[in-house]
C-alpha cells in the first residue's frame, strides 16, 4: 500500500488514512484476508500520530472494512471489496458534482465542460 497524507488539505489526517486504504481495496492492491499494516508500523511509515492511525483503524473498523484477528492484528473482511468500490464511486460522484455545480454556476457551456473533462482524461489517465 502506498499513501500520500498531506497535512495541509481540510480533510483530517485519519480521514484520509481511511479513505486511502478503501480506495486501495477499492483498486485490489489490498486483498481479502490480508493483514494491513500495524498502527506502530504505518505511523512511522508516514510519520504520523500512532493514535491518528489507531483513529482511521477503529473507523475501518466500525465500517466492517476491516477485523481484527487474535493476536495478530487487523485483515481486510471478505466483502471488503465491493463495499469499498462502492463508496468510492460515491465519493468522486460528490466531488464532481461540486465541480459541475460550480461549472454551471460560472456560465460554463456543456461543451466546454465536456471539453475539460475529455482533456483531463486524455491526459491525465495512463492508456
Amino acid at each position: 500500500m502506498f499513501f500520500e497524507i498531506d497535512p495541509a488539505c481540510s480533510q483530517a489526517i485519519y480521514e484520509q488514512v481511511v479513505q486511502q486504504i478503501k480506495f486501495a481495496i477499492a483498486a485490489g492492491g489490498v486483498q481479502a484476508d490480508e493483514m494491513i499494516p500495524s498502527v506502530r508500523d504505518l505511523s512511522k511509515t508516514l510519520a504520523i500520530n500512532p493514535n491518528t492511525v489507531a483513529r482511521a483503524y477503529r473507523s475501518l473498523q466500525d465500517d466492517g472494512v476491516v477485523y481484527s484477528r487474535r493476536g495478530q492484528g487487523l485483515a481486510v473482511a471478505p466483502d471488503a471489496r465491493a463495499r469499498c468500490k462502492i463508496e468510492r464511486k460515491s465519493i468522486f460522484e460528490n466531488r464532481f458534482r461540486q465541480l459541475f455545480d460550480e461549472a454551471v454556476r460560472s456560465r460554463l457551456e456543456p461543451p466546454e465542460i465536456r471539453g475539460i473533462v475529455e482533456h483531463l482524461l486524455d491526459t491525465t489517465l495512463p492508456r
